[in-house]
């Protein structure tokens, strides 16, 4: 499992970018795309988060099967 210091950065980073682009959307009066562009980065992050822990899964499995 090769967790390094650039996904948090990137999880991070998408997190900082949704919140700029809801706050300009919200300001300009189109509330409702901008809880969509939350939502789709929400959905962004838990795919990556999810890829992640299955790694976590497939590496504590090889170690605790002996494989």
């Amino acid at each position: 499992m090769n967790i390094d210091i650039s996904t948090i950065f990137q999880i991070a980073g998408i997190g900082i970018i949704v919140a700029m682009i809801h706050t300009v959307l919200k300001q300009m009066g189109k509330e409702d795309m901008a809880h969509w562009v939350t939502v789709i980065g929400f959905v962004v992050v838990l795919f990556m988060v999810v890829r992640l822990l299955n790694d976590l899964f497939q590496e504590i499995k090889t170690i605790f099967l002996f494989q």
